[in-house]
Protein backbone atom coordinates (compact mmCIF):
# COMPACT_ATOMS: atom_id res chain seq x y z
CA UNK A 1 0.00 0.00 0.00
CA UNK A 2 2.91 2.34 0.60
CA UNK A 3 3.80 2.28 -3.10
CA UNK A 4 0.18 3.11 -4.00
CA UNK A 5 0.22 6.00 -1.52
CA UNK A 6 3.46 7.25 -3.10
CA UNK A 7 1.69 7.20 -6.47
CA UNK A 8 -1.28 9.12 -5.02
CA UNK A 9 1.08 11.75 -3.66
CA UNK A 10 2.82 11.95 -7.04
CA UNK A 11 -0.53 12.56 -8.69
CA UNK A 12 -1.43 15.31 -6.25
CA UNK A 13 1.98 16.95 -6.59
CA UNK A 14 1.45 17.24 -10.34
CA UNK A 15 -1.96 18.89 -9.98
CA UNK A 16 -4.15 15.80 -10.09
CA UNK A 17 -6.44 13.73 -7.94
CA UNK A 18 -4.54 11.80 -5.24
CA UNK A 19 -5.44 8.23 -6.12
CA UNK A 20 -2.67 5.71 -6.65
CA UNK A 21 -2.47 2.04 -7.47
CA UNK A 22 0.05 -0.76 -7.90
CA UNK A 23 -0.30 -4.28 -9.27
CA UNK A 24 1.85 -6.88 -7.53
CA UNK A 25 2.63 -10.37 -8.82
CA UNK A 26 4.79 -12.81 -6.90
CA UNK A 27 5.92 -10.07 -4.52
CA UNK A 28 7.04 -7.70 -7.30
CA UNK A 29 5.35 -4.53 -8.56
CA UNK A 30 4.57 -5.07 -12.24
CA UNK A 31 2.52 -1.91 -12.77
CA UNK A 32 2.08 1.36 -10.96
CA UNK A 33 0.12 4.50 -11.65
CA UNK A 34 -1.89 7.42 -10.38
CA UNK A 35 -4.98 9.26 -11.53
CA UNK A 36 -3.99 11.50 -14.44
CA UNK A 37 -7.35 12.62 -15.77
CA UNK A 38 -6.54 16.28 -15.12
CA UNK A 39 -2.89 16.24 -16.14
CA UNK A 40 -3.47 14.34 -19.40
CA UNK A 41 -7.00 15.47 -20.20
CA UNK A 42 -8.07 11.82 -20.08
CA UNK A 43 -11.56 10.47 -19.63
CA UNK A 44 -10.32 7.11 -18.31
CA UNK A 45 -6.91 7.41 -16.70
CA UNK A 46 -7.83 6.57 -13.11
CA UNK A 47 -5.11 5.22 -10.81
CA UNK A 48 -5.97 1.57 -11.41
CA UNK A 49 -6.23 2.07 -15.16
CA UNK A 50 -2.80 3.75 -15.17
CA UNK A 51 -1.36 0.79 -13.23
CA UNK A 52 -2.77 -1.62 -15.83
CA UNK A 53 -1.44 0.55 -18.66
CA UNK A 54 2.01 0.67 -17.10
CA UNK A 55 2.01 -3.09 -16.46
CA UNK A 56 1.68 -3.52 -20.21
CA UNK A 57 0.71 -6.75 -21.91
CA UNK A 58 0.89 -9.60 -19.43
CA UNK A 59 -0.13 -13.22 -19.86
CA UNK A 60 -3.47 -13.99 -18.23
CA UNK A 61 -1.81 -16.21 -15.62
CA UNK A 62 0.24 -13.27 -14.38
CA UNK A 63 -2.85 -11.19 -13.65
CA UNK A 64 -4.55 -14.22 -12.09
CA UNK A 65 -1.70 -14.41 -9.55
CA UNK A 66 -1.72 -10.67 -8.84
CA UNK A 67 -3.06 -8.33 -6.20
CA UNK A 68 -4.00 -4.74 -6.98
CA UNK A 69 -3.50 -2.16 -4.25
CA UNK A 70 -5.47 1.04 -4.63
CA UNK A 71 -5.73 3.99 -2.29
CA UNK A 72 -9.46 4.41 -2.95
CA UNK A 73 -12.35 2.00 -3.50
CA UNK A 74 -12.42 1.21 -7.25
CA UNK A 75 -15.16 2.70 -9.43
CA UNK A 76 -17.21 0.75 -11.97
CA UNK A 77 -14.68 1.25 -14.76
CA UNK A 78 -11.69 0.15 -12.71
CA UNK A 79 -13.62 -2.76 -11.18
CA UNK A 80 -14.50 -3.88 -14.70
CA UNK A 81 -10.81 -3.95 -15.63
CA UNK A 82 -10.04 -5.91 -12.45
CA UNK A 83 -12.67 -8.47 -13.44
CA UNK A 84 -11.65 -8.51 -17.10
CA UNK A 85 -8.06 -9.41 -16.27
CA UNK A 86 -8.98 -11.84 -13.49
CA UNK A 87 -7.24 -10.10 -10.61
CA UNK A 88 -8.26 -12.26 -7.61
CA UNK A 89 -7.46 -9.83 -4.78
CA UNK A 90 -7.93 -6.09 -4.21
CA UNK A 91 -6.55 -4.21 -1.22
CA UNK A 92 -8.33 -0.87 -0.78
CA UNK A 93 -6.76 1.96 1.19
CA UNK A 94 -10.11 3.50 2.10
CA UNK A 95 -13.78 3.63 1.17
CA UNK A 96 -15.05 6.40 3.46
CA UNK A 97 -14.78 9.21 0.94
CA UNK A 98 -16.00 7.04 -1.95
CA UNK A 99 -17.53 3.57 -1.98
CA UNK A 100 -16.96 1.96 -5.35
CA UNK A 101 -17.97 -1.45 -6.66
CA UNK A 102 -16.65 -3.58 -3.81
CA UNK A 103 -19.86 -5.64 -3.56
CA UNK A 104 -19.82 -6.32 -7.30
CA UNK A 105 -16.21 -7.49 -7.10
CA UNK A 106 -17.01 -9.76 -4.15
CA UNK A 107 -20.06 -11.16 -5.97
CA UNK A 108 -17.69 -12.20 -8.77
CA UNK A 109 -15.33 -14.01 -6.39
CA UNK A 110 -12.72 -11.29 -5.87
CA UNK A 111 -11.26 -10.96 -2.38
CA UNK A 112 -11.61 -7.32 -1.31
CA UNK A 113 -9.82 -6.09 1.80
CA UNK A 114 -10.43 -2.52 3.01
CA UNK A 115 -7.85 -1.23 5.47
CA UNK A 116 -9.16 2.34 6.13
CA UNK A 117 -5.65 3.79 6.04
CA UNK A 118 -5.60 7.24 7.66
CA UNK A 119 -3.16 8.62 5.07
CA UNK A 120 -5.43 7.54 2.21
CA UNK A 121 -8.46 9.05 3.95
CA UNK A 122 -6.67 12.36 4.59
CA UNK A 123 -5.35 12.62 1.01
CA UNK A 124 -8.85 12.27 -0.43
CA UNK A 125 -10.70 14.31 2.20
CA UNK A 126 -8.30 17.23 1.75
CA UNK A 127 -8.54 17.06 -2.04
CA UNK A 128 -12.35 16.85 -2.03
CA UNK A 129 -12.54 19.80 0.35
CA UNK A 130 -10.16 21.88 -1.78
CA UNK A 131 -11.47 20.85 -5.23
CA UNK A 132 -15.05 19.55 -5.07
CA UNK A 133 -15.69 20.36 -8.73
CA UNK A 134 -12.74 18.24 -9.90
CA UNK A 135 -13.78 15.40 -7.63
CA UNK A 136 -17.36 15.46 -8.92
CA UNK A 137 -16.07 15.44 -12.48
CA UNK A 138 -13.85 12.42 -11.71
CA UNK A 139 -16.76 10.36 -10.35
CA UNK A 140 -19.21 11.49 -13.02
CA UNK A 141 -21.34 13.75 -10.83
CA UNK A 142 -22.65 17.15 -11.93
CA UNK A 143 -20.62 20.09 -10.62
Amino acid sequence: MQAAIAEARRGRATGGIPIGSVIVCDGRIIGRGHNQRIQRGSATLHGEMAAFENAGRQPAEVYRRSTIYTTLSPCSMCSGAILLYGIPRVVVGENRTFLGEEDWLRSRGVSVEVIQDETCIALMADFISDHPELWNEDIGEPT
